[in-house]
């Protein structure tokens, strides 16, 4: 048997309707798991079930906003309608607001926190609550940013709230460790998605050969996603894993000049 073997197991993919989302919805999907795909167009959410369906997996999906507070306790009861034995929980949505600190308006600061940071919260207080009420044991598995550890010009809030992921998944560990519930995220570098791919059509905005030839592909945070679902990880808790292959690794001063 596989030791990414997830077949006994159930997942949530939030903001699984593309990018890294969608790979990891996918990608548990491949490793056996009941894969709930969640996403706010009923499109994208209905065509990643059937791809994990097509490729002999099994999937649901709902059409939901999980930043929409007010609807989180009927877009969690509709998960638990198709998955009452919810297992791992991976939160994948977030977005950034790109504009310098001076320029910046207070409603960009308060967007990028709710999205980034407010929402992982309260999703997550959610699903655990109801593992509690059951005493079942979960997985949790955020996605950050390398930008919540760096500097993030352009990009603050984004940037800052992603470094209050970081915070939120230790405390997280820390609290729910005794309900039998891990908690770790993902920090990726620069990713193909959808949305990098049309700024490397940009000429304007050329990125330099290095880089470009480190940038990862959706289906690279997909499978550390899936470890760190599995029983591989069962001691991983409170960890931020950094994938960026070996970007911010290097000596940042130059030696040849």
């Amino acid at each position: 048997m596989s030791l990414l073997d997830l077949s006994e197991r159930s997942a949530l993919v939030v903001g699984a309707g593309k990018g890294i989302g969608r790979a990891t919805a996918v990608r548990l999907g491949a490793a056996g798991a009941h894969t709930v795909v969640l996403d706010r167009h009923a499109d994208r959410a209905e065509s990643v079930a059937r791809e994990i369906r097509e490729a002999g997996g099994r999937a649901d999906f709902v059409v939901a906003d999980a930043t929409d507070v007010d609807s989180l306790e009927e877009t969690i009861d509709a998960v638990w309608a198709r998955a009452p034995g919810l297992d791992v929980l991976v939160n994948i949505t977030g977005s950034a607001t790109w504009v310098p600190l001076l320029e910046m308006e207070e409603a960009d600061w308060d967007r990028d926190f709710r999205v980034n940071l407010d929402q992982h919260l309260c999703v997550g207080r959610a699903v655990v609550k109801r593992w509690e009420a059951v005493e079942r044991a979960g997985v949790v598995c955020l996605v950050g940013s390398i930008s919540g550890r760096f500097a993030a010009s352009g990009h603050a809030a984004y940037g800052a709230a992603k470094a209050g992921l970081l915070s939120l998944v230790q405390t997280a560990a820390q609290e729910w460790w005794p309900l039998g519930v891990r908690v770790n995220a993902v920090l990726p570098g620069s990713v193909r998605t959808p949305r990098i791919e049309e700024t490397l059509m940009d000429p304007d905005r050329p990125i330099p050969e290095d880089l470009l030839a480190r940038m990862l592909m959706p289906e690279d945070v997909a499978a550390a996603i899936a470890f760190l679902a599995s029983d591989l990880a069962r001691r991983v808790t409170g960890q931020a894993l950094l994938l960026d292959s070996g970007v911010t690794t290097r000596f940042p001063y130059s030696l040849t000049e």
